[in-house]
């Protein structure tokens, strides 16, 4: 009889945590027939059926939830372990920080931020698209911190051990081409853009492609979706061609497009600040915080609309003005 094995722990979990078998494979980084021979694995160990599959998702059966609660409880006790383990063996190393974070304009500003207000040996940045994976490399306690979009299905995650705040909500601004007929105006109708061709990132790393599916149809149509990149320099390529995308508000107009808000703010996303309690940040969730809202702060007048709408919604970025208010010199000497 085979052994229950973490893989299988950690397989029960994601599925329950994404509410589908084929959204768990891939964030697992398997295919999802070999999910679903360790699912029915698991099951055959634990002689019982753990999901049942409904119209909305693979929903944990009352076994399933009992064994999906035990199970976080050993992944965590494991990655504490483990974790513990290696900043024992680590020795005068043990002051490095790990910051992961998806590709976020104010990345740069905030590991100069940490690396003035955080004691540490040193400052190493992960960069990855994916929020669920960001997550997951900071639970295992890979990394420190990290900074991404918040996305469908966090709230079900078990963040023991970890602080979460929101930084602000962040708009969606759109990009143009400086020859397009809407490049003039100061602020742009998403029901202006219904002819156009979209540039957004393949579906894996695109947080937002729900929401501006939902509001392209509230606004009366369906986006035409035609080039898929995750590379910003191929995106502003062809939006200078004659298509558009969103655009995160403080990017830079110019190179042939120009970057603009969308009337209303029908495309929005909570940029998420979370840290680890323990290891070279324990004590120091709140100076991590603010050397985010330091750094995104610092990013708003790249953009004169963008600066334009940081002064008139205060309300979307409440928490960064508060820790800003807050803040006192702090740096090392």
């Amino acid at each position: 009889m085979p052994e229950l094995e973490l893989r299988h722990l950690r397989a029960v979990c994601a599925i329950a945590e994404e509410g589908s078998v084929t959204k768990a494979a891939a964030r697992l980084g398997l295919t999802q027939p070999a999910l679903s021979a360790q699912l029915r694995s698991m099951e055959r160990l634990v002689g019982g059926k753990l999901f049942e599959r409904t119209t909305s998702g693979s929903v944990p059966t009352d076994l399933g939830r009992y064994v999906v609660g035990s199970a976080r409880e050993v992944l965590d006790d494991f990655s504490q372990l483990l974790v513990t383990a290696r900043q024992r063996a680590a020795g005068p190393a043990v002051g490095r920080l790990v910051a992961a974070a998806m590709p976020l304009l104010f990345v740069g500003q905030l590991v100069a931020e940490l690396r003035a207000r955080i004691a540490c040996s040193e400052v190493r940045t992960e960069i990855e698209s994916s929020g669920p994976v960001l997550l997951d490399m900071l639970v295992s306690g890979r990394v420190n911190l990290a900074v991404f979009e918040r996305f469908e299905g966090m709230e079900r995650r078990q963040l023991r051990g970890v602080r979460v705040r929101t930084l602000l909500v962040e708009p969606q601004f759109v990009a143009v081409a400086e020859t397009h007929p809407l490049a003039a105006d100061k602020v742009i109708d998403l029901v202006d853009l219904a002819n156009c061709e979209w540039v957004v990132p393949p579906p894996d790393h695109n947080s937002l492609r729900m929401q501006l599916h939902a509001a392209c149809l509230a606004a009366g149509f369906t986006p035409k979706i035609t080039h898929y990149t995750s590379e910003s320099s191929t995106a502003r390529a062809l939006v200078s061609a004659g298509a558009v995308s969103l655009a995160a508000p403080a990017s830079r107009s110019g190179d042939g497009i120009v970057i603009r808000p969308l009337r209303g703010d029908p495309l929005s996303v909570p940029v998420i600040v979370a840290t680890r309690l323990d290891g070279p940040l324990e004590g120091k969730a709140d100076e991590v915080f603010t050397c985010a809202a330091r750094a995104y702060r610092a990013m708003v007048e790249r953009n004169p609309a963008f600066a334009r709408w940081w002064a008139d919604h205060p309300q979307a970025h409440q928490e960064l003005d508060a820790a800003l208010r807050a803040d006192r010199p702090n740096r090392l000497t």
